[in-house]
């Protein structure tokens, strides 16, 4: 059963784009079929995947609008072996662009729905805002992955998200949960990482990933050679890192599909 993922935080430089291209490179690895959704107008997942966002005849924009299917559009990226639903600067019009179309809440959802069967994982890689791109990957996501930095200002941000998903879950995706909160750039000589980290594990319990991204510095040279940093630098701690996530996003699938299958 095909797993879908928002990677999303309003705060931006959370490492939401590191993970997403990271994550869908580690879980090719394991031998999962992805693919990754670019919904950020910098095109940043796009570029960091290997597909040059300059060169796109079409991209999500097209397929928001209904002017390509997913088929027409996808990419593969292959250092990463995944596939990609690329991005460039033309997404930003589609903001305007869909306030007068119908059901403009659903436009992704409806979009993915002939291609969703072919993966075990798709990711989509949000927009460090709460707009008509951010409400479409939740609407059309089963769950939601947080990353964050263990810092206080991170705690407020955590809270509107929360209570965003609420509202989307209310009204638009009654299924939509948070899969997880993912630690990024973490560092464990800090009295205040610690403590936030705490305080979450605390608030939220098994939602809080085992795993957890430490700063590094391969994770910021990796996008700009085009590639993921598990293709990049395999044996780096922030790869390590991921490739260790991915396993945890994987067992907790399996588990989350043997008590379905109980039931």
């Amino acid at each position: 059963m095909t797993r879908i993922l928002a990677v999303t935080n309003q705060k931006g430089g959370v490492g939401k784009t590191t993970t997403s291209v990271n994550l869908a490179a580690s879980l090719a690895q394991s031998g999962q079929r992805v693919l990754l959704v670019d919904l950020d107008p910098q095109g940043n997942a796009t570029m960091g995947s290997g597909i040059d966002k300059r060169t796109l005849d079409r991209s999500v924009y097209q397929l928001i609008l209904g002017l390509a299917t997913a088929a027409d559009v996808c990419r593969k990226s292959e250092p990463g072996k995944y596939d990609v639903l690329p991005a460039n600067r033309d997404l930003a019009g589609a903001e305007v662009e869909m306030v007068e179309l119908e059901n403009r809440e659903m436009r992704l959802k409806v979009a993915l729905k002939p291609i969703v069967a072919s993966y075990d994982f798709i990711l989509l890689d949000c927009p460090p805002a709460l707009n008509m791109l951010t409400i479409n990957g939740l609407v059309a996501a089963d769950a939601v992955m947080i990353p964050m930095q263990c810092e206080y200002y991170a705690l407020e941000g955590l809270s509107d998200l929360v209570n965003t998903i609420k509202r989307v879950r209310q009204h638009l995706n009654p299924i939509l949960e948070i899969e997880g909160l993912l630690r990024t750039m973490f560092d464990p000589r800090s009295s205040l990482a610690q403590q936030v980290s705490a305080q979450l594990q605390s608030h939220f319990g098994t939602k809080v990933y085992t795993t957890v991204i430490p700063r590094n510095v391969r994770l910021a040279e990796a996008p700009s050679f085009g590639e993921p940093a598990v293709t990049f630098d395999r044996a780096c701690k922030g790869s390590q890192a991921y490739l260790q996530l991915a396993s945890e996003i994987i067992e907790r699938q399996a588990l989350t599909g043997a008590l379905g299958a109980a039931a």
